[in-house]
């Protein structure tokens, strides 16, 4: 995210102007604009307008303007890479009046405005990550099996699906085995096709390809002879960054192998996404082998944080999404109160697997200092 002009207090009113730049930078936009702030935009708004002919029509005309809206609802496309605010506009227009509701699209490379009654510590933690150039997770993921096979880009915040590629394969016995090689073939080649449009080696810091059985491995042989007799630059100089991982299949849940695996893990082990699945990896160690000493639920984090016994403190960035305020206050003062009894705090992502699996665990959980076994006899 390019910050272009910051003006606020801590847990203050202000605004700033930020550009958004690549995909995370809307997911953290996503996550900085609540209900109750306003947006300041230039968007397009559509009106009728009389020309002069013959039958007196009326066309539609596209007039840009700069709106302000007060937020009343957010929805991120992360597919279309499009953030959407719609909300009341609040600045004095004359294609929109005062009160009227429109909805602002949010777009990469287009400055925005946010305004805040509060800039609290999560707010300006937020702002601080998504202005970090240094905290990009740039993974290229492509998962296989035969006849299937997709493309993801693992970012900071966000994971997307590039390209999914599909093909019948017939079987590898009885009559059709004669059209097995050139079906896996043609299948290879769509692949192949769509790991060059995708996967941009100026970017992403390696390109893991996984898939059950020697699928991935046939793929990788295929992608270098390839390389060899097309000279495609980008596969021949950056061959060292594709590393082969077993998955147990080719679908989207196959990310969490991927992510596991300790050939990946060591080139990217400095960035979120890495530490998100080593945090929730000890927690659900912790859970397993000495269970006194990890609680999950809000009511029992909340009784373990009283008693300073929180250690580290894991939560889906979706609690902060919560539109009543005062639920929203409560989460950001146990992130405070956690650091300031010396504990730590992860912040996970609902676009990741990792923070799939603690939403599906209600989005809080906590690893303790010493046991609390008690915590069992509180109702959660």
């Amino acid at each position: 995210m390019k910050i272009v002009r910051r003006d606020y207090t801590h847990n203050g009113p202000g605004s700033v102007k930020m550009t958004p730049v690549d995909s995370d930078d809307l997911w953290f936009a996503y996550n900085l604009i609540l209900p109750g702030d306003s947006v300041m935009a230039v968007t397009v708004r559509y009106r009728k307008v009389l020309r002069e002919m013959a039958s007196g029509s009326r066309d539609a005309e596209r007039v840009k303007l700069k709106l302000e809206v007060r937020v009343e609802g957010i929805e991120y496309d992360k597919e279309g890479g499009v953030l959407r605010i719609r909300g009341k506009n609040i600045l004095e227009n004359e294609h929109v009046k005062i009160g009227q509701f429109h909805t602002l699209e949010l777009e990469l490379h287009r400055p925005f405005v946010l305004r805040k009654q509060v800039w609290d510590s999560l707010a300006l933690e937020v702002l601080k990550q998504a202005s970090d150039p240094t905290a990009s997770a740039d993974l290229a993921v492509l998962l296989m099996q035969e006849g299937l096979a997709q493309i993801f880009l693992v970012g900071r915040s966000v994971t997307t699906s590039r390209a999914r590629i599909e093909t019948s394969i017939p079987r590898k016995h009885g009559p059709a085995i004669a059209g097995y090689d050139s079906a896996l073939n043609k299948f290879f080649q769509n692949v192949l096709q769509a790991f060059l449009k995708h996967v941009d080696f100026n970017v992403v810091r390696c390109a893991v390809i996984g898939s059950p059985g020697f699928t991935k491995d046939q793929f990788h042989r295929y992608l270098l002879l390839e390389a060899e007799k097309k000279e495609l630059r980008p596969i021949i100089e950056n061959k060292s960054k594709i590393i082969l991982v077993h998955t147990s299949s080719g679908y989207k849940h196959s990310l969490r192998e991927v992510l596991d695996a300790p050939s990946v893990m060591n080139i990217i082990k400095d960035t979120k996404a890495a530490e998100e699945v080593r945090v929730l990896k000890d927690f659900y160690d912790m859970l397993s082998n000495d269970p006194d000493r990890a609680c999950y639920g809000p009511k029992h984090v909340e009784v373990a944080n009283e008693r300073l016994a929180v250690q580290t403190l894991l939560l889906t960035d979706d609690l902060f999404r919560n539109a009543d305020v005062p639920t929203r206050r409560k989460y950001v003062d146990l992130v405070k109160s956690v650091k300031g009894s010396g504990g730590k705090a992860h912040i996970f992502s609902t676009m990741h697997s990792s923070g799939e699996q603690l939403a599906q665990l209600t989005g809080i959980a906590a690893i303790l200092r010493f046991p609390l076994p008690d915590l069992d006899d509180i109702e959660m």
